[in-house]
């Protein structure tokens, strides 16, 4: 088992920045690749970056250049700071483990707030 506690949400404006922190712990060991995605009210999930146990990452055009996800391996945290926030980043953010047997876990989530 693996348990995943976000933090680092909250209200920004439009323009701003803020860094999400995604805190692993339990079975560690069995993570591969880490990410985060979000859902904003009426949309779907959507993956908003990943990385995999080698540092490959991963994110959708709409946040390229803006968001960046790292991992600290000794605090078995990733983190996502994100910078030139918009009005549309407005979701909540989860953040997820999949491990090396092929299951994934899911934090509770975290809203971030985006006021224009």
């Amino acid at each position: 088992q693996v348990q995943l506690v976000e933090s680092g949400g909250g209200l920004v404006q439009a323009g701003g920045s803020l860094r999400l922190s995604c805190a692993a712990s339990g079975d560690i060991f069995s993570i591969d690749t880490m990410g985060w995605y979000r859902q904003a009210p009426g949309k779907q999930r959507e993956l908003v970056a990943s990385i995999t146990s080698g540092g490959r990452t991963n994110y959708p055009d709409s946040v390229k250049g803006r968001f960046t996800i790292s991992r600290d391996n000794a605090k078995n945290t990733v983190y996502l700071p994100m910078n030139s926030l918009k009005p549309e980043d407005t979701a909540v953010y989860y953040c997820t483990a999949n491990t090396w047997y092929g299951t994934d876990y899911w934090g509770k989530g975290t809203l971030l707030t985006v006021s224009s």
